[in-house]
């Protein structure tokens, strides 16, 4: 049975594809600007939760098991959003450069028999982005809609000095996790 993954993502339905889950791709969006908190941990939980609660009243989770995720970049203290501009996507990057990104996802997985929330944090040590490579990756539009304009697959890769963590939770839905849990809800 598939299940419904409410997220637009490419990245989280690539990860899917990848591990062999059948799935539906649908969600309802949740407008993350109303949460108010400098914890990145709590930020995470409350996007996640939102977006939880407008999708299972839309579809439920009785049909096909309901899964949704959120991820949040910090670095250096901030809370590192979605950029609205290319200016802000650079600035967000530069903060990343040469310092340790934390990567936190959080999801949730609800069928009949289980519901599980799970928090995992991937941390990357980066190098100094080169400044041409980072004009590159900007003008390329790549980092729209991408927490903290990072993509740890992309741009980002070839500047990781040092990672802790799994690689799906810093691209958005920790895989490996969500395999567990749904083998253990069969």
């Amino acid at each position: 049975m598939p299940i419904r993954l409410c997220s637009s993502s490419q990245t989280r339905a690539m990860l899917l594809e990848q591990a062999g889950i059948d799935f539906i791709q649908e969600s309802v969006d949740f407008d993350e600007e109303s949460i108010a908190t400098s914890c990145p941990k709590n930020f995470v939980y409350q996007a996640t939760m939102g977006k939880y609660e407008v999708n299972v009243k839309a579809f439920g989770y009785e049909e096909y098991p309901l899964l949704v995720a959120d991820t949040v970049v910090t670095s250096q203290g901030h809370i590192l959003r979605k950029a609205r501009c290319k200016d802000d996507a650079r600035n967000i990057l530069m903060t990343q450069s040469g310092n340790i990104t934390s990567i936190i996802t959080c999801l949730i997985y609800h069928s009949k028999k289980k519901k599980i929330i799970d928090i995992s944090q991937t941390d990357y040590l980066f190098d100094d982005f080169n400044y041409d490579d980072l004009e590159v990756y900007l003008n390329s539009g790549e980092w729209r809609g991408k927490a903290g304009a990072c993509m740890v697959e992309g741009f980002c890769k070839s500047y990781i000095k040092e990672v802790k963590g799994y690689e799906s939770t810093a691209m958005g839905l920790n895989i490996e996790v969500l395999q567990t849990f749904m083998e253990k809800s069969l």
